[in-house]
C-alpha cells in the first residue's frame, strides 16, 4: 500500500492543514493519507491544547472520510516520538511500500537535527510543502515540491484566536476550548 504519513502538532488544526491533506490526495499515487498527531513536538516544550484534546478534534473533522486515518500512536504513548520510530511503527502495522512523509518547507533548515534523519530519507520521500510563498530546496533528500499559498500558521492562530480560520465543524469546540 502506498500512504502519506501528515504529523505535526495541529495545535489547533485548521484549514490550512485541511487544505494540505486534499492537496497531498489530489497529487500524490496513495492509497491512504495518515494523519499523526503528536503527543509533543520532539522541538517544543509544551503546547498549547493537550494532546487527546488535539486527537479528537482531528478525528472529528475526518471521522466518515474513507481515503485518511487519523493514527494515535504517538498521542498514546504519552512522551515525545521522534518521526522515524513512527514510520517504522506503521510500516510494519500496515505492510506499507512507498511512504510519502508530508512536511512544510520552514522543517528544510533544521531537517538535519532530525533523530535518525539518515535512516529516515531512506524510509521515505519527503513531501515539502511551500509556506509563506517561500519553497525551500535540500539536496539532501529525495523530494516531491508541492505549492501551497495560504499564509496561516497555528502559532498566529492561538495569538489572534482566529475562528475563522478553523474548520466550521470544529469551530464551537475550539471557541470553548479558547473561552471567548
Amino acid at each position: 500500500m502506498d500512504v502519506a504519513i501528515f504529523g505535526g502538532s495541529f495545535d489547533p488544526f485548521h484549514i490550512g492543514h485541511e487544505k494540505i491533506v486534499s492537496l497531498a490526495l489530489n497529487e500524490l499515487k496513495i492509497s491512504k493519507l495518515f494523519i499523526v498527531p503528536t503527543y509533543l513536538n520532539p522541538f517544543k516544550n509544551s503546547s498549547f491544547l493537550n494532546a487527546n484534546t488535539r486527537l479528537e478534534l482531528i478525528q472529528e473533522i475526518y471521522e466518515d472520510t474513507q481515503n485518511i486515518k487519523i493514527i494515535d500512536y504517538e498521542v498514546n504513548k504519552e512522551k515525545k516520538i521522534p518521526t522515524i520510530q513512527s514510520v517504522k511503527y506503521l510500516k510494519n502495522k500496515f505492510d506499507l511500500k512507498t511512504i510519502y512523509l508530508i512536511i512544510g518547507a520552514d522543517n528544510l533548515k533544521d531537517i538535519h537535527l532530525w533523530y535518525n534523519f539518515e535512516n529516515l530519507k531512506q524510509l521515505v520521500k519527503f513531501v515539502i510543502i511551500s509556506r509563506d510563498k517561500i519553497m525551500l530546496k535540500n539536496d539532501n533528500i529525495n523530494a516531491i515540491y508541492l505549492n501551497f499559498d495560504e499564509n496561516i500558521s497555528s502559532t498566529s492562530l492561538r495569538k489572534n484566536m482566529e475562528l475563522k480560520f478553523i474548520p466550521k465543524k470544529i469551530q464551537q469546540k475550539v471557541k470553548k476550548l479558547w473561552k471567548i
